[in-house]
């Protein structure tokens, strides 16, 4: 009886106890990282702001432009849901130039990562078509005030789709990575269904002597030891409605299909930093023809190729001295407006200065650029700009 009643009481106890408690959320705050709240492994939610101000002067013909606007405005909203290996990413994007036309959507990437297995990272939805260096570095790194002209006309922008990728396959010390990535062909926030055609693209990367920060321009770091990254990709987007593969307008008279190639190197030693690329891209015929309301309709397709070098290096841990040489060219019958841009615009020579307050999360940046060809009068760009992360 008496050990009846101890257990009787024993259970009663037990079942009057409060359940345990439940760690209490982290809030964490770094300037250029953002807010950071952490609920447990299982759930987490970061916000991070950033704006860019600039200042672009040009000189042109005997004229002179003069803009100054908020170039830049973005949020990123960033965590992981159920476990540490899973992750989202959203970044909305409301600068004026960021707006494609025929679509307000401010969306730029929106997609989510699972990170369990080394060898096999798994992300859908959309981003960067992992195709050049110069262009998945993200713009808040960049250590120029804009990107290549050779860039901005021949990569491969954002998609949407599904991509598989390891930065250290079969675990060789980081020094060989894959992505490859399936996706619709026809770029961010497109609402009007086109013919099926999707863009296959495979990347690979090579660190001969080990991981390092390669998808950020510049040596921040100004290690004492060599760093090397190797790249090299292709990519082939079946029956695109965009003259630039992946943006652009679009065609009406129907699609093409183009076939693209990249090569690109980046390395960095002691603040001195070199990132050089080469880009083709041609499309299965020069010309798309079709009928549009009974009428025959002619568009040209947008074949070229082109390179740069750029380089920097910093002369203390915050003040860096960076050059840039690159070249556009247009293959034969190609597009008549870019082979116009090539021979006035095709060569760009330039230098500037950057001052890191914060690393590139708070950074003011100016660069000037003479911009030239086999035809017409040169131009002379000269840009101040104001980068900050909060």
């Amino acid at each position: 009886m008496l050990l009846f009643g101890m257990g009787t009481a024993a259970q009663a106890q037990d079942a009057t106890s409060p359940p345990p408690e439940k760690p209490s959320p982290t809030i964490t705050a770094e300037p250029g990282r953002g807010i950071l709240i952490k609920a447990s492994e299982r759930y987490s939610l970061g916000i991070r702001a950033r704006i860019q101000l600039r200042e672009t002067f040009l000189h042109f013909d005997e004229s002179d432009t003069n803009e100054i606007n908020v170039k830049t405005l973005r949020l990123v909203v960033h965590g992981n849901v159920l476990a540490p290996e899973l992750r989202y990413t959203i970044q909305l994007a409301f600068g004026g130039p960021d707006f494609e036309t025929g679509s307000s959507s401010p969306i730029f990437d929106a997609f989510v990562d699972y990170t369990r297995w080394r060898d096999l990272n798994l992300r859908a939805g959309q981003f960067f078509v992992p195709f050049d260096r110069a262009r998945t570095i993200r713009e808040f790194a960049l250590q120029m005030v804009d990107r290549q002209q050779v860039v901005r006309e021949l990569t491969l922008d954002r998609d949407v789709g599904v991509m598989l990728s390891s930065n250290d396959l079969f675990g060789l010390n980081e020094w060989l990575g894959y992505q490859f990535f399936i996706g619709g062909g026809d770029g961010r926030n497109r609402y009007v269904g086109y013919v099926p055609g999707p863009i296959s693209v495979l990347r690979l990367t090579l660190r001969p002597f080990g991981t390092f920060d390669d998808d950020q321009e510049g040596d921040l770091t100004r290690a004492a030891r060599p760093r090397l990254a190797l790249g090299v990709a292709a990519a082939y987007n079946a029956n695109t409605s965009r003259r630039n593969s992946t943006y652009g307008t679009a065609f009406t008279a129907g699609t093409t299909s183009y076939s693209h190639l990249a090569a690109d190197l980046v390395f960095k030693y002691r603040g001195f930093s070199l990132l050089a690329e080469g880009l083709w891209r041609k499309a299965k015929e020069n010309e798309i023809e079709g009928t549009v309301n009974g009428a025959v309709i002619r568009e040209p397709t947008r074949s070229g190729y082109g390179y740069f070098v750029q380089g920097g290096l910093l002369v203390n841990s915050q003040v860096e001295l960076t050059a840039r040489w690159e070249e556009l060219f247009a293959l034969k019958g190609t597009d008549p407006q870019l082979v116009q841009l090539v021979q006035t615009q095709g060569k760009q020579v330039g230098g500037g200065l950057n001052v890191y307050l914060n690393g590139h999360a708070f950074k003011l940046q100016g660069d000037y650029f003479y911009i030239f060809g086999p035809e017409g009068a040169a131009r002379h760009l000269a840009r101040l700009q104001l980068d900050a992360s909060f």
